[in-house]
């Protein structure tokens, strides 16, 4: 099978891992208070939306080795397009038509931009100090965006994008320089770039997690857009990535990206944000989904409208 092909099909099933995680990870945070972040870890609900993190992650690490960052990013945008028909499932309620033409216009976009950025399997890699000056530069950039003021939400998710962007590129490096049979298996560079990767990760769900304090919709799409625009800077500008087609595919990219980001926007307009009642496991929800939970009794409980609480990105 091609490499691409087989670079394509791993990130679906890892969208679909990471989509379940953060319809989770939502749940969890609306019945969290804002200074409740140390209790997730006590959480035996948080631990299983940070294993559902952790298999996509590892399917996702399996498609770096096979595909560019400029394929396999882009397809992290199906997770937002996954968590919205499962979470108005878990609410109990339809998929919005908006929500069903942000999906369409979402993977049209999606379709573009995976025509120009299809090429060879990647075996350029970033070297030390080159990792090092990336894992710099995202940190001072997470610490402007993480820093005290108006809506924390979208700056956290931006920042949770960025930092699990730059994993990726350096998940890259060190699945190719640990395959490449080159060198040692556990070389300098392997090994720290390694250690730069699970600072990132983590710091990464931490983020994101704190960002779903308000609400699923408008944090996820900022996490979707910047998570491969972090990825793709790296990839073009320090790992020989290149767009096919010449100015013609750069202009059906950008078609396409156009066409992504209005879908995000749409699909961001998500209805209020429901909270889990008391005797409920998200995670459990989330994996329970099956034919006869639609006539079920809803597993959430809606929450009282408050206008304090950011539901959809403002442009």
């Amino acid at each position: 099978m091609n490499a691409v092909l087989i670079a394509v099909a791993l990130s679906l099933v890892s969208a679909v891992a990471y989509a379940a995680a953060a319809v989770a990870q939502e749940r969890l945070a609306a019945g969290s208070p804002a200074s409740g972040a140390l209790r997730l870890l006590g959480s035996g609900a948080w631990w299983w939306s940070v294993g559902l993190n952790a298999s996509a992650a590892l399917l996702h690490v399996v498609a770096l080795r096979y595909g560019p960052l400029t394929v396999v990013q882009p397809l992290g945008a199906l997770t937002l397009v996954a968590a919205v028909p499962l979470g108005a499932r878990m609410a109990g309620r339809r998929v919005a038509a908006a929500e069903w033409k942000g999906t369409a216009l979402t993977l049209l976009g999606l379709g573009a931009l995976l025509v120009t950025a299809s090429g060879p399997a990647p075996d350029d890699v970033l070297s030390v100090p080159e990792a090092l000056a990336v894992a710099g530069a995202t940190a001072a950039l997470i610490g402007v965006l993480s820093r005290p003021g108006a809506r924390p939400g979208l700056r956290h998710a931006t920042a949770s994008g960025v930092a699990s962007g730059v994993a990726s590129a350096l998940t890259q490096t060190v699945t190719v320089a640990a395959t490449d049979r080159t060198g040692p298996l556990l070389s300098l560079q392997v090994v720290g770039v390694a250690l730069l990767v699970a600072a990132f990760a983590a710091g990464g769900l931490l983020l994101s997690q704190t960002a779903y304090r308000g609400g699923l919709g408008g944090p996820l799409a900022m996490v979707t857009l910047a998570n491969p625009l972090a990825a793709a800077v790296i990839g073009l500008s320090l790992l020989g990535e290149r767009l096919q087609g010449g100015p013609a595919g750069v202009l059906l990219a950008l078609a396409g990206a156009g066409l992504a980001c209005w879908g995000v926007i749409l699909l961001s307009r998500q209805a209020p944000r429901q909270e889990p009642a008391d005797d409920d496991h998200p995670v459990a929800a989330v994996l329970a989904l099956g034919p006869d939970s639609a006539t079920a009794e809803p597993a959430w409980v809606p929450r009282p409208h408050d206008p304090g609480h950011l539901t959809t990105a403002t442009r």
